[in-house]
């Protein structure tokens, strides 16, 4: 994640708003200074020729330590200059012990604590961490972030939701059948056993990415996008949204691609997820009686990334139309962002044919690429990309139902096969049927 992701951010952040930033890597690979100066120069590639970039570049510096001694932490924190943000790029687990030892020092005026997810291991454990992270520091300073919320991407959907009054008034189970958030990729595990094993597909993609989607696509209008307004409104989605029925043999589904029994470093009592699926309700007015249904893979034949809203069929169409009966789709998808509306409409030629159509896109791509909005939220105290501390126990929440049935093995772990679409009986659909 540091090289694929964060420190490209860091890059494409430097290059842009010419900050003076001095970053210090730390972890237990013994690692000369060299070796990590390449690292951080391959991540920030052409942004490292940007003034900005080329000085942290120059003053970089990796420390060999372990980041749960309260030792090894002081020495780290004794030598940053300026307001410290520290990111913890590290398993829940270690994040804790970390946090933990951090406790015994105290830290520097101003500190912000930056946290990648997941963010815990479940309800009970995001609040424990809550807890120990406020010792720390307020609120305000605790950055959980999560790159899904790039700042293009939220006022994307915000912006499609709430400046379009064409768009928003349908978004309700009066004319939705269904919605699906999926987020498919082609690429196996990639190495990452060491973290992948341990999570699976349902903590790392949909307790956290997904039910971000969801939320900002259930929402109601905010006030404003004040940071405490914004956070307040997912928040509340958030709490309404609850497993399909409550019956997670019914509303889930899991399986891992053949062969990743095998991968390196992977541990096949665990019964690891490489897909999982999950079907919630959002139990408000607007929302009540409409499926989500949340889906995320590995190793499949497609990469696909998309929210996809189907509406209920008109009441009635004229005897005398012929042709496709296929329901209205509004698709956004993520990275390309685009918007895609699928209707039908008279084909050329004979006008009581109807034909399905399809109007395009793209939204403006941010200025800079999602980890870049991010860091320069924590930089600039802007706690509007971050995941507050209650949403992210809701998020647990909402998931606990299908984790404990799984281990229960009351939803048995399905196979598939490499580049395919998946195992046989997946929950999604590609009409506007409800689950049941």
């Amino acid at each position: 994640m540091t090289a694929r992701l964060l420190l490209p951010g860091l890059g494409a952040l430097l290059a842009a708003d010419a900050l003076p930033v001095t970053l210090i890597g730390a972890g237990m690979d013994d690692w000369d200074a060299a070796r990590w100066q390449e690292r951080v120069a391959t991540a920030f590639g052409e942004h490292g020729k940007a003034e900005a970039a080329a000085r942290t570049l120059d003053g970089t510096r990796y420390v060999r330590a372990d980041v749960t001694r309260a030792e090894d932490l002081r020495g780290l924190l004794d030598s940053a200059d300026g307001e410290v943000s520290i990111f913890f790029a590290l398993p829940p687990s270690v994040t804790v012990k970390a946090c933990e030892a951090l406790c015994e020092l105290g830290l520097p005026e101003g500190t912000r604590l930056v946290l990648e997810k997941p963010f815990g291991t479940s309800a009970s454990s995001a609040a424990s961490l809550n807890r120990l992270l406020t010792r720390l520091a307020p609120e305000e300073r605790i950055h959980r972030v999560d790159h899904f919320l790039g700042k293009s991407t939220v006022l994307n959907i915000l912006g499609l939701r709430f400046a379009n009054r064409i768009f928003e008034p349908l978004l309700g189970s009066e004319h939705v059948e269904s919605v699906d958030i999926v987020f498919d990729e082609q690429l196996a595990l990639e190495g990452r056993a060491g973290y992948y094993d341990k999570a699976g597909a349902l903590a790392d993609m949909i307790q956290s990415h997904l039910l971000q989607i969801l939320a900002l696509l259930t929402m109601e209008a905010p006030l404003s996008l004040d940071p405490r307004v914004f956070r307040d409104a997912t928040a509340e989605a958030l709490r309404a949204t609850r497993l399909w029925a409550g019956d997670a043999k019914e509303s889930s589904l899991r399986a891992r691609y053949a062969g990743y029994a095998e991968e390196p470093g992977v541990d096949p009592a665990r019964e690891t997820e490489t897909l999982a699926e999950i079907v919630l309700a959002v139990d408000n007015w607007r929302w009540a009686g409409v499926p989500f249904r949340l889906r995320s893979g590995k190793a499949l034949g497609t990469g696909r990334k998309e929210a996809v809203i189907t509406f209920k069929a008109p009441p009635r169409i004229p005897d005398g139309f012929r042709g496709p009966d296929t329901p209205d789709r509004l698709r956004i998808s993520f990275g390309p962002d685009r918007l895609a509306l699928d209707f039908d409409i008279n084909g050329p030629g004979d006008p009581f044919v109807l034909d399905p159509v399809t109007l395009e896109a793209e939204f403006a791509p941010g200025e800079l690429p999602p980890y870049g909005e991010v860091l320069r939220g924590v930089f600039e105290n802007d706690p509007l990309l971050s995941v507050r501390g209650d949403t992210a126990e809701q998020c647990w929440r909402i998931v606990e139902p299908v984790t404990s049935a799984w281990r229960a093995g009351e939803v048995p772990l399905q196979e598939y096969a490499v580049g395919s679409s998946g195992p046989a009986g997946s929950l999604l659909t590609s009409g506007g049927d409800s689950p049941h």
